[in-house]
Protein backbone atom coordinates (compact mmCIF):
# COMPACT_ATOMS: atom_id res chain seq x y z
CA UNK A 1 0.00 0.00 0.00
CA UNK A 2 1.28 3.30 -1.22
CA UNK A 3 0.57 6.49 0.47
CA UNK A 4 -0.95 9.80 0.38
CA UNK A 5 0.16 13.29 -0.41
CA UNK A 6 1.24 15.36 2.72
CA UNK A 7 4.44 17.13 4.19
CA UNK A 8 7.61 14.87 5.51
CA UNK A 9 7.62 13.45 9.31
CA UNK A 10 7.89 15.18 12.70
CA UNK A 11 10.51 13.99 14.61
CA UNK A 12 9.62 11.56 17.48
CA UNK A 13 10.70 12.79 20.87
CA UNK A 14 13.50 10.02 21.53
CA UNK A 15 15.27 9.65 24.57
CA UNK A 16 18.18 11.55 25.37
CA UNK A 17 20.72 8.88 23.91
CA UNK A 18 20.66 5.39 23.40
CA UNK A 19 23.45 2.78 23.62
CA UNK A 20 21.75 0.59 21.08
CA UNK A 21 24.55 0.32 18.97
CA UNK A 22 24.58 0.47 15.05
CA UNK A 23 25.82 -2.49 12.64
CA UNK A 24 29.08 -1.25 12.00
CA UNK A 25 29.73 -0.12 15.28
CA UNK A 26 31.50 -2.23 18.52
CA UNK A 27 28.12 -2.28 20.64
CA UNK A 28 27.23 -5.54 19.58
CA UNK A 29 29.59 -7.83 20.98
CA UNK A 30 31.33 -10.63 18.66
CA UNK A 31 31.50 -13.94 19.90
CA UNK A 32 34.18 -14.60 22.41
CA UNK A 33 36.42 -17.34 20.49
CA UNK A 34 36.36 -14.70 17.24
CA UNK A 35 36.47 -11.32 19.40
CA UNK A 36 40.56 -10.97 19.30
CA UNK A 37 40.01 -11.04 15.35
CA UNK A 38 36.86 -9.21 15.07
CA UNK A 39 36.72 -5.96 12.58
CA UNK A 40 35.03 -4.12 15.74
CA UNK A 41 37.58 -4.79 18.28
CA UNK A 42 40.36 -3.40 16.68
CA UNK A 43 37.46 -0.46 15.43
CA UNK A 44 37.57 -0.31 19.40
CA UNK A 45 41.24 -0.16 19.27
CA UNK A 46 41.60 2.77 17.34
CA UNK A 47 39.13 4.64 18.85
CA UNK A 48 41.16 4.68 22.02
CA UNK A 49 44.50 5.61 20.22
CA UNK A 50 42.33 8.28 18.82
CA UNK A 51 40.88 9.15 22.52
CA UNK A 52 44.23 9.41 23.29
CA UNK A 53 45.71 11.59 21.11
CA UNK A 54 42.99 14.24 21.27
CA UNK A 55 42.49 14.00 24.85
CA UNK A 56 45.52 16.63 26.08
CA UNK A 57 44.11 19.41 23.26
CA UNK A 58 40.62 18.74 24.98
CA UNK A 59 41.95 18.61 28.11
CA UNK A 60 43.72 22.30 27.40
CA UNK A 61 40.53 23.71 25.81
CA UNK A 62 38.36 22.97 28.89
CA UNK A 63 40.94 24.34 31.30
CA UNK A 64 41.80 27.63 29.39
CA UNK A 65 38.08 27.91 28.42
CA UNK A 66 37.34 28.12 32.31
CA UNK A 67 40.38 30.37 33.42
CA UNK A 68 39.57 32.97 30.81
CA UNK A 69 36.52 33.27 32.03
CA UNK A 70 37.29 33.81 35.24
CA UNK A 71 40.21 35.97 34.56
CA UNK A 72 37.98 38.44 32.19
CA UNK A 73 34.45 38.17 34.69
CA UNK A 74 35.65 41.75 35.93
CA UNK A 75 34.72 42.57 32.69
CA UNK A 76 31.29 42.69 30.45
CA UNK A 77 32.70 43.38 27.36
CA UNK A 78 35.40 40.52 27.75
CA UNK A 79 32.63 38.03 28.57
CA UNK A 80 31.37 38.04 25.02
CA UNK A 81 34.57 36.45 23.98
CA UNK A 82 34.58 33.92 26.66
CA UNK A 83 31.39 33.23 25.92
CA UNK A 84 32.72 32.51 22.06
CA UNK A 85 35.19 30.48 23.37
CA UNK A 86 32.64 28.38 25.43
CA UNK A 87 30.42 27.76 22.50
CA UNK A 88 33.54 26.56 20.77
CA UNK A 89 32.73 23.32 22.86
CA UNK A 90 30.13 22.76 21.00
CA UNK A 91 32.30 21.99 18.11
CA UNK A 92 34.55 19.55 20.22
CA UNK A 93 31.07 17.94 21.12
CA UNK A 94 29.89 17.48 17.51
CA UNK A 95 33.27 15.69 16.97
CA UNK A 96 33.57 13.57 19.97
CA UNK A 97 29.64 12.59 19.37
CA UNK A 98 30.29 11.59 15.80
CA UNK A 99 33.40 9.85 16.89
CA UNK A 100 31.10 7.56 19.11
CA UNK A 101 28.59 7.06 16.80
CA UNK A 102 30.73 5.89 13.95
CA UNK A 103 33.17 4.21 16.27
CA UNK A 104 31.18 2.88 19.46
CA UNK A 105 27.72 2.34 17.98
CA UNK A 106 25.54 4.25 20.12
CA UNK A 107 22.51 6.05 18.52
CA UNK A 108 22.62 10.08 20.19
CA UNK A 109 20.65 12.77 18.62
CA UNK A 110 22.33 16.30 17.70
CA UNK A 111 21.27 18.77 20.48
CA UNK A 112 19.41 21.62 19.27
CA UNK A 113 20.52 24.27 17.45
CA UNK A 114 21.51 27.45 19.71
CA UNK A 115 18.57 29.94 18.65
CA UNK A 116 20.30 33.96 19.05
CA UNK A 117 19.19 35.69 21.52
CA UNK A 118 18.11 39.30 21.42
CA UNK A 119 19.98 42.45 23.70
CA UNK A 120 22.51 42.57 25.52
CA UNK A 121 21.96 40.99 28.72
CA UNK A 122 19.62 38.02 26.99
CA UNK A 123 22.47 37.93 24.51
CA UNK A 124 25.47 37.14 26.79
CA UNK A 125 23.50 35.17 29.26
CA UNK A 126 22.30 33.02 26.20
CA UNK A 127 26.35 32.23 25.71
CA UNK A 128 27.22 31.71 29.13
CA UNK A 129 24.22 29.48 30.41
CA UNK A 130 24.88 27.26 26.92
CA UNK A 131 24.16 24.11 28.19
CA UNK A 132 25.71 21.87 25.21
CA UNK A 133 28.95 23.72 25.76
CA UNK A 134 29.36 23.11 29.18
CA UNK A 135 28.44 19.17 29.19
CA UNK A 136 30.53 18.90 26.06
CA UNK A 137 33.37 20.55 27.89
CA UNK A 138 32.79 17.99 31.51
CA UNK A 139 32.62 15.36 28.89
CA UNK A 140 36.40 16.66 27.73
CA UNK A 141 37.69 16.80 31.45
CA UNK A 142 36.13 13.32 32.34
CA UNK A 143 37.52 11.06 29.57
CA UNK A 144 40.74 12.80 29.94
CA UNK A 145 41.82 10.14 32.62
CA UNK A 146 39.52 7.16 30.66
CA UNK A 147 41.76 7.94 27.38
CA UNK A 148 44.47 7.20 29.31
CA UNK A 149 44.05 4.62 31.72
CA UNK A 150 41.65 2.52 28.35
CA UNK A 151 44.42 3.23 26.24
CA UNK A 152 47.36 1.57 28.33
CA UNK A 153 45.41 -0.73 29.91
CA UNK A 154 44.19 -2.31 26.53
CA UNK A 155 47.70 -1.78 25.14
CA UNK A 156 49.46 -3.58 27.79
CA UNK A 157 47.01 -6.65 27.34
CA UNK A 158 47.64 -6.83 23.65
CA UNK A 159 51.51 -6.16 24.15
CA UNK A 160 51.68 -8.93 26.53
CA UNK A 161 49.85 -11.59 25.28
CA UNK A 162 51.56 -10.66 21.53
CA UNK A 163 55.12 -11.01 23.64
CA UNK A 164 54.07 -13.76 25.45
CA UNK A 165 53.02 -15.85 22.14
CA UNK A 166 56.31 -14.69 20.08
CA UNK A 167 58.86 -15.20 22.66
CA UNK A 168 59.92 -18.55 21.48
CA UNK A 169 61.15 -16.77 18.29
CA UNK A 170 62.60 -13.40 19.62
CA UNK A 171 64.24 -15.13 22.57
CA UNK A 172 67.26 -16.26 21.11
CA UNK A 173 68.20 -12.65 21.11
CA UNK A 174 68.14 -11.96 24.69
CA UNK A 175 71.11 -12.11 26.72
CA UNK A 176 72.46 -14.63 28.77
CA UNK A 177 71.17 -14.67 32.68
CA UNK A 178 73.15 -16.71 35.28
CA UNK A 179 71.12 -18.20 38.05
CA UNK A 180 71.81 -18.58 41.53
CA UNK A 181 72.56 -22.40 41.02
CA UNK A 182 75.30 -20.69 38.35
CA UNK A 183 73.87 -21.89 35.31
CA UNK A 184 73.13 -19.60 32.47
CA UNK A 185 70.29 -19.54 30.55
CA UNK A 186 68.61 -17.41 27.57
CA UNK A 187 64.94 -16.33 27.69
CA UNK A 188 62.47 -14.31 30.06
CA UNK A 189 62.76 -14.70 33.73
CA UNK A 190 59.94 -15.01 36.29
CA UNK A 191 61.75 -14.65 39.67
CA UNK A 192 65.75 -15.57 40.27
CA UNK A 193 65.77 -19.06 38.91
CA UNK A 194 62.70 -19.86 36.46
CA UNK A 195 63.57 -18.90 32.67
CA UNK A 196 61.64 -19.87 29.92
CA UNK A 197 64.31 -21.81 28.04
CA UNK A 198 62.76 -25.09 27.42
CA UNK A 199 59.67 -26.09 24.85
CA UNK A 200 57.63 -27.24 27.68
CA UNK A 201 58.26 -23.40 29.06
CA UNK A 202 57.80 -22.35 25.84
CA UNK A 203 54.24 -23.73 25.03
CA UNK A 204 53.33 -22.79 28.13
CA UNK A 205 54.10 -18.93 27.69
CA UNK A 206 52.06 -19.39 23.89
CA UNK A 207 49.56 -20.29 25.81
CA UNK A 208 49.28 -17.46 28.63
CA UNK A 209 49.51 -15.44 25.58
CA UNK A 210 46.57 -17.10 23.96
CA UNK A 211 44.19 -16.39 27.74
CA UNK A 212 45.49 -12.92 27.41
CA UNK A 213 44.67 -12.45 24.35
CA UNK A 214 41.07 -13.80 24.95
CA UNK A 215 40.83 -11.11 27.56
CA UNK A 216 42.13 -8.55 26.30
CA UNK A 217 38.90 -7.28 24.07
CA UNK A 218 36.68 -8.10 27.34
CA UNK A 219 38.77 -6.16 28.99
CA UNK A 220 38.47 -3.45 25.94
CA UNK A 221 35.28 -3.39 26.04
CA UNK A 222 34.67 -1.91 29.84
CA UNK A 223 36.53 1.23 28.92
CA UNK A 224 34.33 1.23 25.75
CA UNK A 225 31.47 0.77 28.03
CA UNK A 226 32.35 3.89 29.81
CA UNK A 227 32.98 5.75 26.70
CA UNK A 228 29.61 5.43 25.46
CA UNK A 229 27.71 5.96 28.96
CA UNK A 230 29.62 9.51 28.86
CA UNK A 231 28.81 10.22 25.39
CA UNK A 232 25.20 9.72 25.45
CA UNK A 233 24.83 11.23 28.90
CA UNK A 234 26.90 13.88 28.01
CA UNK A 235 26.74 14.91 24.31
CA UNK A 236 22.88 14.17 23.67
CA UNK A 237 20.62 16.61 23.99
CA UNK A 238 18.89 16.70 27.17
CA UNK A 239 15.54 15.53 27.80
CA UNK A 240 14.02 19.16 28.27
CA UNK A 241 15.57 20.82 24.78
CA UNK A 242 14.33 17.59 23.61
CA UNK A 243 10.35 17.99 24.43
CA UNK A 244 11.13 21.75 23.56
CA UNK A 245 12.04 20.83 20.18
CA UNK A 246 9.33 18.49 20.04
CA UNK A 247 6.82 20.65 20.82
CA UNK A 248 7.75 23.53 18.42
CA UNK A 249 7.86 20.79 15.77
CA UNK A 250 4.45 20.24 16.56
CA UNK A 251 3.09 23.76 16.87
CA UNK A 252 4.67 24.27 13.33
CA UNK A 253 2.74 21.43 12.17
CA UNK A 254 -0.44 22.09 13.46
CA UNK A 255 -0.05 25.40 12.14
CA UNK A 256 0.84 24.80 8.59
CA UNK A 257 -2.13 22.25 8.74
CA UNK A 258 -4.19 24.78 9.35
CA UNK A 259 -3.51 26.99 6.69
CA UNK A 260 -3.77 24.25 4.18
CA UNK A 261 -7.16 23.34 5.62
CA UNK A 262 -8.04 27.06 4.84
CA UNK A 263 -6.84 27.12 1.64
CA UNK A 264 -8.80 24.18 0.66
CA UNK A 265 -11.75 25.40 1.73
CA UNK A 266 -11.15 28.73 0.12
CA UNK A 267 -10.26 27.34 -2.98
CA UNK A 268 -13.33 24.62 -2.76
CA UNK A 269 -15.79 27.34 -2.12
CA UNK A 270 -14.09 29.87 -4.48
CA UNK A 271 -14.17 27.16 -7.64
CA UNK A 272 -16.92 25.22 -6.91
CA UNK A 273 -19.75 26.50 -4.25
CA UNK A 274 -19.35 30.03 -5.61
CA UNK A 275 -19.89 29.58 -9.31
CA UNK A 276 -22.93 27.26 -8.76
CA UNK A 277 -24.40 29.93 -6.52
CA UNK A 278 -23.39 32.46 -9.80
CA UNK A 279 -25.10 29.75 -12.20
CA UNK A 280 -28.47 29.70 -9.62
CA UNK A 281 -28.80 33.62 -9.33
CA UNK A 282 -28.25 33.76 -13.41
CA UNK A 283 -31.00 31.00 -13.76
CA UNK A 284 -33.37 33.40 -11.67
CA UNK A 285 -32.30 36.51 -12.98
CA UNK A 286 -33.47 35.21 -16.62
CA UNK A 287 -36.25 33.45 -14.60
CA UNK A 288 -37.05 37.40 -13.75
CA UNK A 289 -36.41 38.73 -16.73
CA UNK A 290 -39.19 36.36 -18.85
CA UNK A 291 -41.56 37.04 -16.22
CA UNK A 292 -41.00 41.05 -17.05
CA UNK A 293 -40.96 41.14 -20.83
CA UNK A 294 -44.33 38.50 -20.98
CA UNK A 295 -46.20 39.51 -18.37
CA UNK A 296 -49.27 39.00 -20.33
CA UNK A 297 -48.32 35.91 -22.12
CA UNK A 298 -45.63 34.13 -20.42
CA UNK A 299 -44.09 30.95 -21.72
CA UNK A 300 -44.72 28.96 -18.08
CA UNK A 301 -42.78 25.74 -20.06
CA UNK A 302 -40.03 27.50 -20.73
CA UNK A 303 -40.70 29.36 -17.51
CA UNK A 304 -40.45 25.91 -15.80
CA UNK A 305 -37.42 24.85 -17.48
CA UNK A 306 -35.13 27.84 -16.06
CA UNK A 307 -37.07 27.07 -12.71
CA UNK A 308 -36.06 23.39 -12.47
CA UNK A 309 -32.25 24.18 -13.91
CA UNK A 310 -32.11 26.71 -10.59
CA UNK A 311 -33.60 24.14 -8.34
CA UNK A 312 -31.29 21.44 -9.38
CA UNK A 313 -28.23 23.63 -9.06
CA UNK A 314 -29.06 24.95 -5.53
CA UNK A 315 -29.59 21.39 -4.89
CA UNK A 316 -26.13 20.58 -5.66
CA UNK A 317 -24.81 23.69 -4.03
CA UNK A 318 -26.28 22.32 -0.74
CA UNK A 319 -24.58 19.28 -1.12
CA UNK A 320 -21.59 20.81 -1.59
CA UNK A 321 -22.07 22.58 1.39
CA UNK A 322 -22.43 19.70 3.58
CA UNK A 323 -19.31 17.72 1.57
CA UNK A 324 -17.42 20.31 3.02
CA UNK A 325 -18.33 21.20 6.42
CA UNK A 326 -18.36 17.56 6.84
CA UNK A 327 -14.53 17.62 5.32
CA UNK A 328 -13.98 20.71 8.21
CA UNK A 329 -15.71 18.20 11.05
CA UNK A 330 -18.28 15.46 10.58
CA UNK A 331 -21.17 16.19 12.01
CA UNK A 332 -21.42 12.36 12.53
CA UNK A 333 -18.40 13.26 15.70
CA UNK A 334 -21.11 15.07 18.05
CA UNK A 335 -22.34 11.42 18.53
CA UNK A 336 -19.20 10.61 19.52
CA UNK A 337 -16.08 8.58 17.74
CA UNK A 338 -17.64 4.84 17.23
CA UNK A 339 -20.56 6.39 15.60
CA UNK A 340 -18.38 8.51 13.19
CA UNK A 341 -16.21 5.70 12.28
CA UNK A 342 -19.69 3.59 11.63
CA UNK A 343 -21.07 6.55 9.38
CA UNK A 344 -17.00 6.70 7.90
CA UNK A 345 -17.45 2.65 7.15
CA UNK A 346 -20.80 3.18 5.12
CA UNK A 347 -19.40 5.60 3.11
CA UNK A 348 -16.76 3.84 2.54
CA UNK A 349 -16.01 2.22 -1.28
CA UNK A 350 -15.27 -1.03 0.65
CA UNK A 351 -16.80 -2.82 3.01
CA UNK A 352 -15.72 -1.61 6.64
CA UNK A 353 -15.93 -3.28 9.66
CA UNK A 354 -15.62 -1.40 12.26
CA UNK A 355 -14.84 -2.90 16.19
CA UNK A 356 -15.57 -0.11 18.42
CA UNK A 357 -13.75 -1.27 21.97
CA UNK A 358 -14.94 0.80 25.21
CA UNK A 359 -15.27 3.60 23.27
CA UNK A 360 -19.28 4.82 24.69
CA UNK A 361 -18.22 6.03 28.04
CA UNK A 362 -14.77 6.97 27.20
CA UNK A 363 -14.46 10.90 27.54
CA UNK A 364 -11.96 12.08 24.47
CA UNK A 365 -10.92 15.53 23.89
CA UNK A 366 -12.59 17.52 20.67
CA UNK A 367 -8.80 17.40 19.11
CA UNK A 368 -8.57 13.74 19.58
CA UNK A 369 -11.56 12.63 18.27
CA UNK A 370 -11.17 14.96 15.09
CA UNK A 371 -7.44 13.89 14.64
CA UNK A 372 -8.50 10.11 14.91
CA UNK A 373 -11.33 10.27 12.76
CA UNK A 374 -9.51 12.36 9.96
CA UNK A 375 -6.68 9.34 10.11
CA UNK A 376 -8.87 6.53 10.05
CA UNK A 377 -10.71 8.27 6.89
CA UNK A 378 -7.42 8.63 5.09
CA UNK A 379 -6.14 5.19 5.92
CA UNK A 380 -9.29 3.90 4.51
CA UNK A 381 -8.76 5.93 0.84
CA UNK A 382 -5.16 4.91 1.05
CA UNK A 383 -6.27 1.02 1.36
CA UNK A 384 -9.03 2.06 -1.24
CA UNK A 385 -6.66 3.98 -4.12
CA UNK A 386 -3.38 2.33 -3.34
CA UNK A 387 -3.70 -1.62 -1.77
CA UNK A 388 -5.78 -3.07 -3.31
CA UNK A 389 -7.70 -4.39 -0.94
CA UNK A 390 -10.90 -6.13 -0.70
CA UNK A 391 -11.99 -5.46 3.02
CA UNK A 392 -10.60 -3.45 6.08
CA UNK A 393 -10.94 -3.89 10.06
CA UNK A 394 -10.59 -0.78 11.91
CA UNK A 395 -10.43 -1.83 15.43
CA UNK A 396 -10.97 1.50 18.15
CA UNK A 397 -10.71 1.47 21.77
CA UNK A 398 -9.20 2.98 24.80
CA UNK A 399 -5.70 1.06 26.30
CA UNK A 400 -2.75 1.02 28.55
CA UNK A 401 0.34 1.98 27.13
CA UNK A 402 3.74 3.01 27.70
CA UNK A 403 5.28 6.59 27.67
CA UNK A 404 7.93 5.91 25.04
CA UNK A 405 10.47 8.64 26.21
CA UNK A 406 10.11 7.72 30.10
CA UNK A 407 8.37 4.00 30.33
CA UNK A 408 5.22 5.76 32.58
CA UNK A 409 2.03 4.18 32.00
CA UNK A 410 -0.55 6.00 31.05
CA UNK A 411 -4.12 5.47 29.22
CA UNK A 412 -4.22 6.01 25.17
CA UNK A 413 -6.29 5.98 22.24
CA UNK A 414 -5.50 2.64 20.23
CA UNK A 415 -6.69 2.37 16.14
CA UNK A 416 -5.38 -0.47 14.41
CA UNK A 417 -6.31 -0.35 10.51
CA UNK A 418 -6.05 -3.66 9.37
CA UNK A 419 -6.27 -4.40 5.57
CA UNK A 420 -5.54 -6.97 3.40
CA UNK A 421 -4.20 -5.57 0.09
CA UNK A 422 -0.33 -6.19 -0.97
CA UNK A 423 1.34 -4.59 1.87
CA UNK A 424 4.32 -2.80 0.79
CA UNK A 425 3.19 0.61 3.01
CA UNK A 426 6.07 2.63 4.78
CA UNK A 427 6.43 6.35 5.98
CA UNK A 428 9.15 7.48 3.25
CA UNK A 429 10.06 10.87 2.36
CA UNK A 430 7.89 12.88 -0.67
CA UNK A 431 9.82 12.55 -3.91
CA UNK A 432 10.21 15.69 -5.86
CA UNK A 433 6.58 15.62 -7.09
CA UNK A 434 5.27 15.66 -3.38
CA UNK A 435 4.40 11.71 -3.70
CA UNK A 436 4.77 9.10 -1.58
CA UNK A 437 4.55 11.64 1.71
CA UNK A 438 1.24 10.20 2.85
CA UNK A 439 2.07 8.57 6.20
CA UNK A 440 4.63 10.78 7.03
CA UNK A 441 2.11 14.13 6.31
CA UNK A 442 -0.35 11.29 8.74
CA UNK A 443 2.69 11.24 11.34
CA UNK A 444 3.12 15.05 11.23
CA UNK A 445 -0.83 15.66 11.80
CA UNK A 446 -0.56 13.15 14.89
CA UNK A 447 2.41 15.21 16.64
CA UNK A 448 -0.03 17.65 17.23
CA UNK A 449 -1.23 15.71 19.84
CA UNK A 450 1.79 13.46 20.56
CA UNK A 451 0.51 10.59 18.87
CA UNK A 452 2.30 8.04 17.01
CA UNK A 453 2.22 5.69 13.86
CA UNK A 454 3.51 2.14 13.56
CA UNK A 455 3.31 0.80 10.54
CA UNK A 456 3.84 -3.51 9.81
CA UNK A 457 3.35 -3.83 5.70
CA UNK A 458 5.30 -6.66 4.74
CA UNK A 459 5.21 -7.55 0.64
CA UNK A 460 2.21 -9.00 0.21
CA UNK A 461 0.44 -7.83 2.82
CA UNK A 462 -1.09 -7.50 5.10
CA UNK A 463 -0.87 -4.41 6.51
CA UNK A 464 -1.42 -3.43 9.89
CA UNK A 465 -1.36 0.03 10.72
CA UNK A 466 -1.45 1.28 14.05
CA UNK A 467 -2.25 4.57 15.83
CA UNK A 468 -1.93 5.42 19.23
CA UNK A 469 -3.06 9.02 21.09
CA UNK A 470 -2.23 9.39 24.54
CA UNK A 471 -4.96 10.72 26.63
CA UNK A 472 -5.19 13.40 28.88
CA UNK A 473 -4.81 12.31 32.80
CA UNK A 474 -8.05 12.53 34.62
CA UNK A 475 -8.60 16.23 35.73
CA UNK A 476 -5.30 17.20 34.14
CA UNK A 477 -3.29 17.69 31.29
CA UNK A 478 -1.87 15.59 29.34
CA UNK A 479 0.93 13.75 30.62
Amino acid sequence: MTSMTMPSAAPRLPGAGSTSPTAAGTGVAAPFLLAPYDRRTWQGYGFLWLALLLAPFALAYALFTVSFMAGVAVTVVGLFVAGGVLLGARGWGSMYRRMAVRWLGVEIAEPAARAPRRGFWRRLGSMLGDSTAWRSLLYMVVTFPLAIAGFVVSTTFLAVAAGFMTHWFWSRWLPLQQASDGTWHRGASFGTDWFVDTPARHLLLVAGGIVLLYLWPQVQRLFLGLFRLLATGLLSPTRASLRVAYAERARAVTVEDADERLRRIERDLHDGTQAHLVAVAMQIGEARELLRDDADGVDTAELAAVLETAHSSTKDTLAELRELARGIRPPALDAGLAVALETLAARAALPVRVHAVGLDGADLPPSVTAISYFAVAELVANATKHARATGVDVVAGVEPVADAATGAALTALVLRVHDDGVGGAAVRAPDASGRGSGLAGLTDRLSGVDGTLRVVSPAGGPTVITVTIPLPAPGGARR
